[in-house]
């Protein structure tokens, strides 16, 4: 979250700002479902993380959240404002790059 933040406020604008916090948003989504549920497997975190990346990103089509954002700013960090076909392709990548860790994480021994 903290990187994303900071991305978001100290990067300069761009395609690279852009890229980093949508891979690092949908890294966040995708380990807040580990939180949810610990014992899901990291493709169904995954699969979940990913619906709700898309919808949010679909839901900006509407014009809502670009409306909500005017209103109050903070939203347009959960909701975004326009839509970006290439953002999808963030989040997956952002998501795949989660759930690898994710997995080695689960694999490593535990310590005795």
């Amino acid at each position: 979250m903290i990187a994303g933040l900071s991305v978001h406020a100290l990067a300069p604008d761009g395609f690279v700002s852009d890229a980093a916090g949508d891979a690092l948003y949908a890294a966040l989504i995708f380990a807040l479902g580990v939180c949810v549920a610990p014992r899901a497997p990291s493709w169904g975190v995954a699969a979940v993380a990913l619906a709700w990346c898309t919808a949010v990103e679909l839901f900006q089509l509407t014009g809502l959240p670009e409306a909500w954002g005017a209103a109050f700013r903070p939203l347009t960090l959960v909701f975004g404002t326009v839509f970006a076909a290439e953002d999808l392709v963030m989040y997956a990548l952002g998501i795949a790059a989660a759930s690898g860790i994710d997995v080695l994480v689960r694999r490593r021994p535990s310590p005795a």
